[in-house]
């Protein structure tokens, strides 16, 4: 085909590009080859913009997860569905109860989403040219999603500790800097990375699965690899849904060390806090059996998949905007001395 080697021209004048409707997902030009190596700042901005989207838009969804996730909710917080859940809580809380905590998630992650996706792209094209000489290579894509998730949870610990305790029902702090303090000075800061280790074992897998769907959604529906927002939307979509379903066990003890469910430690004997990924897979057994693992997992699944999708679309989208922004200013520096 005359696209690859018209490929320099077919970018910097798109009025030229007669292939367009040759190939059904070639939207405005190969944009992932454009420049060769994108700057880390480029992925650093778009990865930000999309992870604040990806967790704001779908937020009080998040919170109903965060309440069916609950091993012995209070009687006015037994819910049957998403709809029906957030019903209630605006009914009973008022309308800005499902919003709670959502200040602290928006901190968190516009820098941890900012490492994430930075550090996914630099590993993943680093392993893929040892692989596969350049080429796609999922073995690149799962361990470049993985070591992105260190850096990622690292960040982002701290503001699920406090976003959770805030959405949980009848939750006793006033606001963000009252949870902090109070959190603090009762447990000291380490209870912000209690659940880090879990949060790793759960993420680490979930962002694998996530990332060698999304890639493999990728090859079948856009194999250019060009710029086409419904091939993002898609694979996203996806890639959430399946990541979310199969670590719903992992999230569920997450949730649990977050937390720090009184009624459900105290009817355990649990004294003091609970801690690491074992006391709270033993614990939420003996509470509710194998089934206790997949509670929430609707609410789960209804917010990963937009939440992805979003994440991805717009991800994508600032990518390629910022990298046509790129092009003509290093078309017109020329090439670089050697």
């Amino acid at each position: 085909m005359e696209l690859c080697s018209d490929r320099a021209v077919a970018t910097l004048d798109m009025s030229q590009n007669k292939t367009k409707d040759e190939e059904p997902f070639n939207s405005d030009g190969d944009y992932e080859s454009l420049p060769p190596h994108v700057s880390v700042t480029t992925h650093m901005t778009a990865g930000a913009v999309a992870g604040i989207l990806e967790h704001t838009v779908m937020y009080p969804v998040d919170s109903v997860k965060t309440r069916m996730q609950s091993l012995q909710p209070d009687p006015n917080a037994q819910y049957k569905s998403v709809y029906g859940a957030l019903k209630r809580i605006i009914r009973t809380e008022g309308i800005f109860r499902p919003l709670r905590g959502l200040n602290i998630t928006m901190i968190g992650a516009g820098p941890a989403h900012a490492l994430y996706f930075a550090c996914y792209e630099r590993v993943k094209r680093s392993l893929s040219d040892v692989i596969q000489s350049g080429g796609n290579s999922h073995l690149a894509n799962g361990v470049a999603g993985s070591v992105a998730t260190v850096l990622h949870d690292a960040v982002m610990n701290p503001a699920e500790v406090i976003k959770q305790r805030m959405q949980m029902y009848n939750s006793p702090y006033r606001g963000l800097l009252d949870c902090i303090r109070t959190v603090t000075y009762t447990e000291g800061v380490g209870a912000f990375y209690r659940s880090y280790s879990t949060q790793l074992t759960m993420n680490i897998p979930f962002q694998a699965v996530h990332f060698i769907t999304y890639e493999l959604m990728q090859e079948q529906l856009n194999p250019h690899r060009h710029y086409h927002p419904g091939s993002h939307i898609l694979s996203g979509a996806a890639a959430g849904a399946v990541s979310a379903a199969v670590t719903t066990p992992l999230d569920v003890c997450k949730t649990l060390l977050n937390t720090q469910e009184n009624v459900a430690l105290s009817s355990m004997n649990v004294s003091g806090h609970l801690t690491g990924m074992a006391n709270a897979f033993r614990t939420v057994y003996q509470l509710g059996g194998l089934s206790a693992f997949f509670k929430g997992v609707q609410a789960r699944v209804i917010y990963q998949m937009p939440s992805t999708a979003i994440a991805w679309s717009v991800y994508e989208f600032f990518k390629y905007f910022l990298t046509k922004q790129q092009l003509p200013q290093e078309h017109e520096a020329g090439p670089r001395p050697l």
